[in-house]
């Protein structure tokens, strides 16, 4: 007789429990996140991926979520090797019992990981007011050597503009949903400045597609997903779209630098870039990593309201504050793009008239 597949709440029922454990643990802390449940245990992270299809990812089947779980693996050990130790399946024994990493009919597959120590992150460093500088060296070592051993990608600059543009329309779009209750004006001027700098600052982008400097990246590095233990790790890359990993590399620690400065710690982005430069000898202009700054700043404010629309939503003035705070950076950010803009070319100037 054919067996019925346990649902999601039966997975994550058992996956809670202690004793579902091949390993001893004391305990299981379970996260739940929009994609994933994530599984805590002593020594392990297990991560199960939900039965969810939106626009950009389709987690619909388990052949897919077993795909999705290899790329994942296959992606975070470019930065984490140390981290990520394979696929895992959850299937029936021969007793009709689910059971984790063994069974003859697998009926999920999670991914398995070393646990990171939570103090060791980098968000949580910065929170505690502890963080150093030569705290930062090797992880921002590792990111450089990833970034400068990445092959270029084969884009257009006006394929590379076009994505931007897109981008800053849908948070527009999205940000001036009424319901939202953001400020029209706010949205707007920083819309505007975002997309003139597209357009009047056209070659600053283009020239980072034939200077190479477009390749596959992380795609969504976080302080949160930075471990600073002795041996470095970057975890959580985004691998369900390739797409969002297609970038400049100085766009992506100008995101983590946002990030940082979100954090109340805009001292440590630089530290990053810092490092980059020294071993890529890539020096971007000020202006260039004011509007990766701000543009990434306008998509957080974006996804930051999103939240509003969660049916299971618990605290939606945490959501409303961080989408404000995203646009008073994104805001900060819009002016020193212009007065940098505005600093290059007087410079420039000076440069001709010697």
């Amino acid at each position: 007789m054919r067996r019925q597949e346990p649902t999601l709440e039966q997975k994550v029922s058992f996956l809670r429990l202690s004793a579902s454990y091949p390993q001893t643990t004391r305990r299981v802390e379970a996260v739940e996140t929009h994609m994933s449940w994530i599984f805590l245990t002593d020594d392990h992270a297990y991560k199960l991926k939900k039965p969810v299809h939106y626009p950009f990812l389709d987690f619909s089947t388990v052949e897919a979520r077993h795909q999705d779980c290899r790329e994942e693996v296959r992606l975070n050990r470019r930065l984490a090797p140390e981290v990520y130790l394979g696929t895992v399946p959850l299937g029936f024994t021969a007793g009709g019992k689910i059971q984790l990493e063994d069974g003859t009919k697998p009926v999920d597959w999670l991914v398995k990981m070393r646990r990171l120590p939570a103090d060791r992150m980098l968000d949580q460093l910065i929170r505690a007011g502890t963080l150093q500088r030569n705290e930062v060296h090797e992880a921002a070592l590792r990111l450089a050597k990833f970034y400068r051993a990445c092959p270029a990608v084969d884009i257009s600059g006006a394929d590379n503009r076009k994505h931007f543009e897109r981008e800053v329309r849908e948070s527009r779009r999205e940000l001036l949903e009424p319901s939202h209750g953001v400020s029209v004006s706010l949205v707007e001027t920083l819309a505007k400045d975002l997309l003139a700098f597209l357009d009047c600052e056209s070659e600053v982008l283009d020239d980072r597609v034939r200077d190479h400097r477009i390749v596959e990246g992380h795609g969504d590095l976080r302080p949160e997903h930075i471990c600073l233990t002795a041996e470095p790790a970057v975890i959580d890359c985004l691998e369900f779209n390739r797409a969002f990993r297609i970038v400049d590399p100085v766009d992506e620690l100008c995101f983590l630098s946002m990030e940082c400065e979100f954090l109340g710690a805009p001292q440590v982005g630089p530290w990053f870039l810092d490092v980059y430069g020294e071993v890529s000898g890539d020096h971007p202009s000020p202006r260039l990593q004011a509007f990766y700054k701000g543009y990434r700043a306008f998509l957080r404010a974006r996804l930051s309201i999103w939240h509003l629309a969660d049916p299971d939503v618990q605290t939606p003035s945490k959501w409303r504050s961080k989408t404000q705070q995203y646009l008073a950076l994104a805001t900060n950010y819009a002016g020193r793009m212009a007065t940098a803009t505005v600093s290059d070319k007087d410079d420039a100037g000076g440069t001709e008239a010697l």
